[in-house]
């Protein structure tokens, strides 16, 4: 059977495989565009398999929030180079898992990657993208945030979207204007804050603390209370450091003011709830070449 080129340039643009693939697959169907595509795709899923065991540690964050401030999205979809991030397809594919997520508010990764779009799973659709731009691709984390009355959403997307942050704030008499909430969101960004509150701290991890500080400090011969004064200032200092509200503002002129302070100045009822930030790439070992 003749294969004509205006054929094999439609399956071409509809799977986006290469000019010999495709004709091979509408040679071996006997030119059925539908049983053609089901062929490239089998072996698009083959191909993502072996590229799945490459390290994914670039990428981009998709967000959104609702018109209404209600509803807000973070997603992390993983590539292997800064280069396809730029590509329409993966900022295509980035824009629909976050639609996703919005839309049909999945119970995690699992269920995101089992949800059925059109007849197609979003694994599946990850697959197809996979086979179309040849590196591995994956959606690695999501949070999806709903608001109800007397809390505000905040969202700040940092330049290149790499990073996404997202602050809940308690405001119950809406005294909190969208600017200030949206530099706070810009402050974690910044300064990688990984508490809300000194409450927030597990006792664990201020005995490890303690533990360091001391051997830090080495032998010591002053009295017990001496010891522990000198203590609890190093671990207000590391509040200090780790916690939101007990974080220096960024956007203080002076420098004194914590954002939890600052906020309170605004109106004494606002508090910070709870924050997320995805960082691209965070966690993962990278190859180095």
């Amino acid at each position: 059977m003749t294969i004509s080129s205006e054929i094999v340039k439609e399956l071409r643009e509809k799977t986006g495989a290469g000019m010999m693939d495709c004709k091979r697959a509408l040679s071996e169907s006997n030119g059925d565009m539908e049983a053609a595509i089901e062929s490239l795709r089998k072996k698009g899923v083959a191909t993502a398999e072996k590229k799945s065991v490459r390290v994914a540690a670039d990428g981009l964050i998709g967000h959104d929030i609702s018109a209404d401030g209600k509803v807000a999205t973070l997603v992390e979809v993983n590539c292997e180079t800064d280069f396809v991030t730029k590509t329409e397809d993966f900022r295509g594919y980035v824009s629909r898992v976050t639609e996703i997520v919005r839309d049909r508010n999945p119970a995690d990764l699992d269920g995101l990657l089992a949800t059925t779009v059109d007849g197609k799973s979003v694994k599946d659709i990850q697959t197809d993208v996979v086979a179309k731009i040849g590196e591995n691709i994956n959606a690695r984390r999501f949070a999806r945030v709903e608001i109800g009355a007397g809390k505000k959403l905040a969202q700040y997307i940092h330049a290149g979207s790499k990073i996404g942050v997202v602050v809940v704030y308690n405001d119950p008499n809406a005294k909190l204007d969208d600017t200030t909430g949206r530099e706070v969101a810009m402050h974690v960004a910044a300064m990688h804050p990984q508490y809300v509150n000194k409450s927030d701290v597990p006792e664990s991890v201020i005995a490890k603390e303690k533990e360091i500080m001391l051997a830090q400090m080495g032998e010591t011969k002053k009295p017990a209370e001496i010891l522990e004064k000198i203590l609890g200032g190093k671990i207000n200092k590391f509040y200090t450091e780790i916690c939101l509200s007990e974080q220096v503002y960024v956007r203080d002129p002076d420098g004194k003011s914590s954002v939890g302070g600052w906020l309170k100045k605004i109106d004494s009822a606002i508090t910070i709830d709870s924050f997320v930030r995805f960082q691209v790439g965070e966690g993962i070992e990278k190859r180095k070449d």
